[in-house]
């Protein structure tokens, strides 16, 4: 054999070598990113349904309830909470203000008085 052909099939045996490693660690990012898309879906089914109803509490948690909401509001504060239709036809009747931009009082079909 000569220099120039055993020259050849070294540098051919280290890019195989080469390009081995290369796909083991593709390999384990395709198992990576796999993990946490899994963990993403678990995450996802195992997430409470939104409430259908919100009730935004003032800036303490001894201020009054400031507004209800309809569960999937834009406009609900941080301090929202779901709440239960009948509680939220309850604070409505007990003078808590119904949000103006989603209506949870047109949406519960209430009527003051």
């Amino acid at each position: 054999m000569s220099d120039t052909a055993s020259s050849r099939l070294v540098q051919l045996r280290f890019l195989e070598r080469v390009q081995q490693r290369d796909l083991a660690r593709t390999q384990r990012w395709i198992a990576e990113e796999e993990r946490r898309e899994a963990e993403r879906q678990r995450g996802a089914q195992a997430r409470p349904p939104e409430p259908d109803w919100l009730l935004e509490r003032g800036l303490n948690r001894h201020a009054p309830p400031l507004y209800v909401h309809v569960g999937d509001c834009y406009n609900a504060g941080k301090r929202a909470t779901g709440i239960s239709r009948d509680a939220a036809l309850r604070a409505l009747a007990e003078g808590v203000e119904a949000c103006t931009h989603c209506r949870p009082d047109t949406a519960l079909g209430y009527v003051e008085g």
